[in-house]
Formats: structure tokens, C-alpha cells, sequence
């Protein structure tokens, strides 16, 4: 499957249903009066969150969502059947943006989330419902209200828990196939992965997410190689791991090279805590290894790990130190709070909604 992490859609709810003028004309009724119904209320485009997704390819082929228009009222007091809802099943991760790319509508980081991105229209009032003690046979009806058309930008952030960034061939696929059971495309040539790729870790009995995104390079955040558009979905991971590459000729000049295309990015990816490993370390001898660890961690303050995906020399250190700071940042962040269910936009689950209405009771009593 071709991964996709942005895409434009066009949505329209549905229209509401026009109310009807009828009168009730029966053998044996003189005055029947005004029956004629409510029309039906239009359909509502929602997007759900869903799992089993990582990519927004199906919206490449399927851009156009439209909710069915609700039902005319009729004769007899009849209201009009309500238009059926749309729903768009997207990726766990996924942001919803307005056309300008920027206004964001919703972010999806919860599986079975749901929002409401255009109400359907209301239907009109049928004759019956202008019926007064003056005006008992009125002869209007409203027509329904028109819905919601908009376009919109789907972005998608991949979840993770550590994020995988570096220099072109850095050995980030090769880290990512070692440790994991995905298996990206591995070879000795810049830009080699081309897309991001997720891989599920697993040290001392404890599970993990990776995420290893294109290499970057001087110039990215200009547009340079790839660019830094996939730094994104590093944004929501708890740790970075940076590798830089034993066969790096300046291995400090690497490693500041990155740091500065991630300082250019912003979103706070230079706040996020960082482990930095010298990897492809079976390449050099004990006396080059000596120097290159001493360069780097000149350049990054910190005493870098070394490993090597290869012979699987300092794997397990990098996995539980990534493991610790995960851990410790999970233990730490607190539950939000839930919002209270004053709308029908936002649908949270069924626990959720127990201890809003908890509250909702609770602020009811004097």
C-alpha cells in the first residue's frame, strides 16, 4: 500500500427536507384543517478514527462526501425521513484542517473518536404547524435549510512512542529492522526510505512504537532532498533517538547538521528528549571508535551510545534507555480532562460519557 499522510476532500451534508401544505379531506370531515408534516433533517458528515489504518491513500481515489438530503414532509402529519449520515474512516493520528491548510478543526489521537464536520440542514415546518385559533387553515410551509459544503486538508501524524532521525543512511532502517519486525527497505544509497516507517519494539517484556521518517540533510528545512515534511510525525513521540554513522567522516559536523534542520522545523521537536548513538561501530577499529565517540560527544554534551544493528552490540542499552524515558514520561503526563457533553460535535466513549454525566449530576444538586 503507497503511503499517503496528506490529502484534500471535499464535503456537503445533506440538505433538510421541505415541510408540506396539505389539508385533511375525508367524506364526512367538514373542517379537516391543515396536515401536512415536518420535512426530514439532513445527513451529517463525520470523520471517525479508526484502527487498522496508517495512511491516507484511500482518500486519493475517493475525494467527494456527500450526506443524503432529508425526506419532503407529507399529507397526514407525516414527517419526512432525516437524511443518512457519512462517516470518513481515518488513520488514529489524523488532523483535520480548514482550506487554508492551517485552521485546525480537530485532532483524532483516540481510537473510535469521532467529530462532526458539517451539520446537516433542518427541515422546514409543514402547514400544520402554523395552525393558530386566528389562522386555522394556513396555506405555507418552510422549506428546508440548506447544509454544510466545505473543503478540507486531512494531515496525518503517525503515533509513536520513540521517533528514528538522522543523516542518509545513518543505519535508522537497519536500527528499526533489528529491534522490530518491520522490514523497510534496506540498501548503500542516500534516501533509501522514502516514506515513514512504524515497527513495534519490545525489551524486557515492555512494548514500544518506533518511527523511523526519511533522512535529513543540510538544507531540509528549505526543501533540500526530501525536506522536513515527515518530521511531523516524529511531533507526537516521547524520545528521539539520533544516530549518527560511524562512517561519517566529521561525526560531530553530522550530528549538528540534523540538530539544526530539527531547531528550523520547531513544533518543539528540539524540547523532546534525546538519546544519540553512534552506530555502524563494527566498521571501525577500537582507535578510530575512541576518537569518533569523543567527537561526538564533544557536539552533543552527552556520552553517546555505540552500536551496531550488525553484530547487535549495544542494541539492548539504546532499547531500555529509550524504554525508561517512555515509561517515566507515561507516568507523568496527566489524564486530560474530560470536556462535558454541552454538544453534539465531539463523541467520546462510553466511560468518558459516564463520568461527564457524573459531573452534569453533581453540578445539579444546590
Amino acid at each position: 500500500m503507497k503511503f499517503l499522510d496528506e490529502a484534500k476532500v471535499y464535503i456537503k451534508s445533506g440538505d433538510g427536507g421541505g415541510g408540506s401544505v396539505s389539508f385533511r379531506r375525508e367524506k364526512f370531515i367538514e373542517f379537516g384543517g391543515p396536515d401536512g408534516g415536518d420535512g426530514g433533517r439532513g445527513g451529517d458528515v463525520w470523520v471517525e478514527a479508526v484502527n487498522g489504518l496508517n495512511t491516507l491513500i484511500d482518500f486519493r481515489y475517493h475525494q467527494h462526501f456527500k450526506a443524503t438530503i432529508g425526506t419532503h414532509g407529507m399529507g397526514r402529519n407525516r414527517t419526512g425521513a432525516n437524511g443518512s449520515d457519512v462517516t470518513l474512516k481515518v488513520p488514529v493520528g489524523t488532523q483535520i484542517f480548514e482550506e487554508d491548510r492551517e485552521t485546525l478543526i480537530c485532532d483524532l489521537t483516540v481510537e473510535g473518536q469521532r467529530f462532526c464536520l458539517a451539520h446537516g440542514g433542518n427541515g422546514g415546518f409543514g402547514n400544520a404547524h402554523f395552525k393558530t385559533s386566528t389562522n386555522q387553515a394556513p396555506d405555507w410551509a418552510n422549506p428546508g435549510l440548506p447544509g454544510e459544503e466545505k473543503t478540507l486538508w486531512l494531515r496525518l501524524k503517525l503515533i509513536a512512542d520513540a521517533g528514528l532521525v538522522g543523516l542518509p543512511n545513518a543505519g535508522k532502517s537497519t536500527f528499526l529492522a533489528a529491534v522490530t519486525r518491520a522490514r523497510p527497505k534496506i540498501a548503500n544509497y542516500p534516501f533509501t526510505t522514502l516514506h515513514p516507517n512504524l515497527g513495534v519494539a519490545t525489551i524486557d517484556e515492555r512494548e514500544f512504537i518506533l518511527a523511523d521518517i526519511p533522512g535529513l540533510i543540510e538544507g531540509a528545512h528549505e526543501g533540500v532532498g526530501i525536506g522536513d515534511r515527515f518530521l511531523g510525525h516524529v511531533e507526537r513521540t516521547r524520545v528521539l533517538l539520533h544516530l549518527v554513522s560511524a562512517q561519517e567522516e566529521k561525526v560531530g559536523k553530522a550530528y549538528k547538521t540534523v540538530k539544526h534542520e530539527l531547531e528550523a522545523y520547531g513544533n518543539e521537536l528540539t524540547d523532546k528528549a534525546e538519546i544519540v548513538a553512534l552506530s555502524q561501530i563494527d566498521l571501525l577499529d577500537d582507535a578510530e571508535l575512541k576518537k569518533k565517540t569523543k567527537e561526538l560527544a564533544k557536539a552533543c554534551g552527552k556520552t553517546p551510545f555505540q552500536i551496531s544493528a550488525v553484530t547487535g552490540k549495544g542494541m539492548t542499552e539504546v532499547l531500555r534507555a529509550l524504554r525508561d524515558i517512555i515509561v517515566e514520561a507515561n507516568t507523568e503526563e496527566k489524564p486530560a480532562k474530560v470536556p462535558k457533553l454541552r454538544h453534539r460535535d465531539m463523541v467520546v466513549s462510553d466511560e468518558d460519557k459516564g463520568e461527564v454525566q457524573g459531573e452534569d449530576e453533581d453540578d445539579d444538586q444546590p
